[in-house]
């Protein structure tokens, strides 16, 4: 199991000599195989959450789980991608993504066949004795998924990573991440400020309220997605279907009635 649970997760910060909520009262589940996306306000608290899951922070009550065990600091069944890319500029594509499997002493021939098999994945063919300052921002980050992924960790934490591409390269790794999602499943828990990006990738979309960040409301997708198949279709093509544009503008209500309203 690869579930993600909060159990009423509270972080507290202290400011100036004064103590910040960031979350508070921050309760539920992803499940294990789920893709669930995380929007909300800036500033609401979305990625302490996620450094909670990772284990680069700490709850200052309540707990997190993956699988059955309390998270207390970072481990091999989770793998983290930020917005930054955080390649080694002095190692090849191939050398980045084998990097966390030679550090688990993996054999020479199981990290030729984890590279072979994300550079196929990730449309890497012919970079892969590349540096990184040889590739577009796009690249980049394909080779810091694959580099994820290739660690085959339960559990994926993705911080806005598409949130420094340019807008045509963004639509792109979207699809991308989608064809690999379904090619090599993972729990995965996406951070983003893009509606149209958490309602196109996620099975579940939980809107937070503005700081202290709390759940509002979560949304459940992967019904609707699969009896419409989204993901068949080309995002464009998506993207203007009745029943996205409609989820679309029900996140966005919740966005906007959130920044207006006091969290109590």
């Amino acid at each position: 199991m690869s579930d993600i649970h909060f159990e009423n997760a509270k972080r507290v910060f202290m400011q100036n000599g004064t103590d910040v909520v960031a979350v508070d009262s921050v309760t539920f589940t992803i499940k294990d195989g789920e893709f669930v996306a995380i929007v909300g306000p800036s500033g609401c608290g979305k990625t302490t959450l996620l450094r909670i899951a990772a284990g680069l922070d700490f709850p200052t009550s309540g707990s997190v789980r993956v699988g059955n065990s309390i998270v207390r600091g970072p481990g091999p069944d989770r793998a983290t991608v930020f917005q930054q890319f955080a390649l080694f500029p002095w190692k090849t594509v191939r050398q980045n993504i084998e990097f966390g499997l030679k550090c688990a002493r993996r054999s020479q021939e199981e990290r030729d066949a984890a590279v072979r098999r994300y550079v196929e994945l990730m449309g890497l063919r012919g970079r892969e004795d590349a540096y990184p300052h040889q590739l577009s921002g796009g690249m980049q980050q394909r080779v810091a998924i694959a580099r994820s992924y290739a660690l085959e960790p339960d559990v994926l934490l993705m911080d806005e990573p598409f949130g420094a591409l340019d807008a045509h390269t963004r639509v792109l790794m979207q699809e991308e991440l989608i064809k690999l999602s379904r090619m090599s499943p993972r729990t995965v828990m996406f951070i983003t400020h893009s509606v149209d990006e958490a309602v196109y990738l996620a099975d579940r979309v939980v809107v937070m309220t503005k700081r202290p960040g709390r759940i509002g409301e979560i949304i459940d997708i992967a019904e609707l997605r699969s009896s419409e198949r989204w993901s068949e279709r080309p995002i464009e093509e998506t993207m203007v279907l009745d029943s996205f544009v409609h989820l679309r503008t029900h996140v966005w209500k919740l966005l906007r009635e959130t920044a207006y309203t006091t969290s109590h």
